[in-house]
């Protein structure tokens, strides 16, 4: 699998603010869904418990099938557009997944405002509803799997099970551990907490915004990933496509760290 970032990289200064944003627009575009229509988008365990909730409900079955599979496509196109062209010898397109998740944020937003998706608020009852939480769920299966490649699955940046679980296990390494291997996990436990915190940031601000933007207020997580793309992935896809640099394969990283 084709990586973008070095270890090293990650958890530099100049590309750590960059999955802090990350995690800050999936938890705006997370609280937009939740205040939209009552249901959660960036990751699928949510969505996953439905399905057995709605067992025998078979018309919102299907739709919460069809959020689950959304998500699936999204990581499923990313991984064709890098890890893909990467296999038939092609320059992998890192930053195109984060472009595309962006338009289709920002086109969920507008289309909601425009009034084609119904009212906002309220839960899930109508066909709008679902083609928007589809879109979003698409949108968030893209970005999360083409940060989880270009960092070579040491960030994920939509959900937070795993970056909780990697923090509680980096926090007993630095009781335990000493050397560089106490400074590797001070590092790791930095980042899961600070995407926790970045994530539970845009959860709060998506409350005001949405109160007074409704759908609209997606364009700000779709401007926060358009920019993340041109500052970590447009110019760094630059710099590895210089004679003297080229992108690294994926090695094995330090355990408990692929969330």
């Amino acid at each position: 699998m084709p990586r973008l970032h070095s270890p090293d990289e990650i958890f530099s200064s100049r590309y750590t603010p960059s999955w802090f944003l990350l995690c800050f627009a999936a938890g705006v575009v997370n609280g937009v869904a939740l205040l939209a229509c009552q249901r959660f988008v960036t990751h699928v365990t949510g969505t996953v418990t439905r399905l057995g909730l709605e067992l025998l409900h078979v018309n919102i079955l299907l739709d919460f099938v069809a959020v689950l599979l959304c998500f699936v496509a999204g990581a499923t196109l990313s991984g064709l557009l890098i890890n893909g062209r990467a296999q038939r010898g092609q320059r992998p397109f890192f930053s195109v997944p984060l472009w595309i998740c962006a338009a289709v944020i920002a086109s969920a937003g507008l289309a909601g405002q425009f009034g084609w998706l119904g009212p906002f608020g309220g839960t899930v009852d109508e066909p709008g509803d679902f083609v928007f939480l589809c879109a979003l769920s698409f949108a968030m299966g893209l970005q999360n799997a083409a940060v989880a490649t270009s960092t070579g699955a040491l960030v994920r940046t939509t959900h937070l099970t795993g970056p909780a679980t990697d923090l509680g296990v980096h926090l007993a390494e630095l009781i335990f551990a000493r050397g560089r291997q106490q400074a590797l996990a001070g590092q790791h436990a930095l980042l899961r907490f600070g995407k926790i915190v970045a994530y539970a940031t845009g959860a709060v601000i998506a409350v005001p915004l949405a109160r007074v933007f409704g759908f609209s207020s997606l364009l700000l997580p779709a401007a926060v990933i358009s920019v993340v793309s041109v500052i970590s992935f447009v110019r760094k896809e630059a710099e590895v496509q210089r004679p003297s640099v080229k992108v690294e394969p994926s090695a094995p990283s330090v355990p408990a760290t692929f969330q």
